[in-house]
């Protein structure tokens, strides 16, 4: 297989079941949700995949991906107030179980699946 062909098939790659955010912090604390595809936006805007009205986040606040040969990710998308992950301002960071994003006042928590 040419390295272009394995790079395809790589992007083409399911996204592995089990992983989720947990909102430890804010509105709907205690809503899990499932991170079950690769581009997963939270934001307050209707067109957000995770609708959360909390006025301290932009209405495409982040996104949570997936890209084989990386694993998880979130993304900030430019928001007002940035996206913390562990406390560090992030544009784009690799996630780990147990990592804690922070959007303006909501927090949540990443659990993955072990096979990522």
């Amino acid at each position: 297989m040419s390295q272009q062909n394995q790079q395809s098939a790589e992007a083409m790659a399911p996204v592995p079941s089990g992983a989720c955010v947990r909102v430890t912090h804010g509105f709907y604390e205690g809503l899990e949700l499932p991170v079950d595809r690769d581009w997963f936006v939270i934001g307050r805007g209707r067109g957000a995949d995770a609708v959360v009205p909390e006025p301290t986040i932009s209405r495409a606040h982040a996104a949570i991906g997936w890209q084989a040969g990386e694993g998880f990710f979130v993304q900030d998308l430019g928001s007002t107030n940035g996206t913390l992950v562990n406390g560090n301002r992030e544009k784009h960071q690799v996630l780990a179980t147990g990592d804690e994003i922070q959007m303006g006042k909501l927090r949540l928590r990443i659990q993955l699946p072990s096979d990522q």
